[in-house]
This record gives structure tokens, C-alpha cells and sequence, in this order.
């Protein structure tokens, strides 16, 4: 799943050396215009939606995977 999500971010923002502690502002200087472009390739791709107040308490890779496991979501 890491691989995932790092080849989603890879795609939407061009960074790469993603991690799980990876946070999103912090170290790749994502703006929330990256971040709302992320949710929306992982909602593409889950073919879900992800509610905006769940957003805002990803800030880490490690936070996005946990995420999906607690919904059921998993590598189509």
C-alpha cells in the first residue's frame, strides 16, 4: 500500500522519496491545493469520497494508510 500511495503522490505532485513518516506540508512543502489533488486521485482510485473534515488529520503518509485500513479500503 505504501507503494501506492507513494506512486499517487509521485504522479499528482512530482515529488518522490516518499516514506511513512513522510508529512505532507512539512517535508514535501505540499500547499493545500496539492493536498485537495491527492484526496482526489486517492478517491479516483478507491472510487470513494473522503469527507473534508477527514482530511485535514492526514499530515503523514502513515496517516493516510491507517486511514484506508480503518474504512476497508484496499489495492484494487
Amino acid at each position: 500500500m505504501l507503494e501506492l500511495i507513494s506512486q499517487i503522490v509521485s504522479d499528482v505532485t512530482g515529488r518522490h522519496g516518499i516514506t511513512l513518516d513522510t508529512d505532507f506540508v512539512q517535508d514535501l512543502e505540499l500547499n493545500s491545493f496539492d493536498i485537495i489533488n491527492i484526496v482526489t486521485a486517492f478517491e479516483d482510485h478507491f472510487d470513494t469520497t473522503i469527507p473534508t473534515r477527514d482530511i485535514w488529520q492526514l499530515h503523514r503518509v502513515r496517516d493516510v494508510l491507517a486511514y484506508l485500513a480503518e474504512h476497508g479500503y484496499r489495492e484494487p
